[in-house]
């Protein structure tokens, strides 16, 4: 109990210093639809867990967050999908799978974005300011403009 409590006052942003997002060079708006946009491409850049398994336990250490590493997801802040930088520790940050802003949570508003830029209804730059700008405000302005039923705000 009181550990999840202690989850719930983790960050739910990560710190702008240590972790601004960084986009992976090789993706532009110009060759979307050969990277981001084919299925399974992310697959094809993920890091091994070897690596972001180290990172994750460094960072939460260096960050002083509770819990265990198994409590959090090393992020992309701006996700493969989205052209993020696969293994920069400027697009990497641990983030708790609970809590009003989670780890899940970011994830429905990734793959949403990615729709939207594979669609062409939002460039790849907007998407990737977007998200690591502030993540939390651009999930509430989609979820009010675009609105998802089964997915309410919280």
């Amino acid at each position: 109990m009181i550990l999840a409590m202690l989850l719930l006052l983790a960050a739910d942003l990560p710190t702008a210093s240590l972790t601004p997002g960084l986009a992976n060079p090789a993706v532009t708006q110009a060759n979307i639809m050969e990277t981001i946009c084919v299925p399974g491409w992310t697959k094809t850049v993920r890091p091994p867990a070897s690596y972001t398994d180290k990172l994750k336990r460094s960072q939460i250490k260096a960050r002083k967050l509770p819990g265990k590493a198994a409590d959090y997801e090393l992020d992309h802040l701006i996700a493969l999908e989205l052209g993020g930088d696969p293994r920069s520790p400027l697009n990497l940050w641990p983030q708790a799978w609970v809590g009003t802003w989670n780890a899940h949570l970011k994830d429905r508003l990734e793959n949403q974005l990615h729709g939207k830029v594979c669609t062409g209804d939002m460039t790849l730059a907007e998407a990737q300011h977007a998200i690591a700008t502030d993540w939390i405000a651009t999930y509430q302005k989609m979820q009010r403009d675009f609105g998802h039923p089964s997915e309410p705000l919280p």
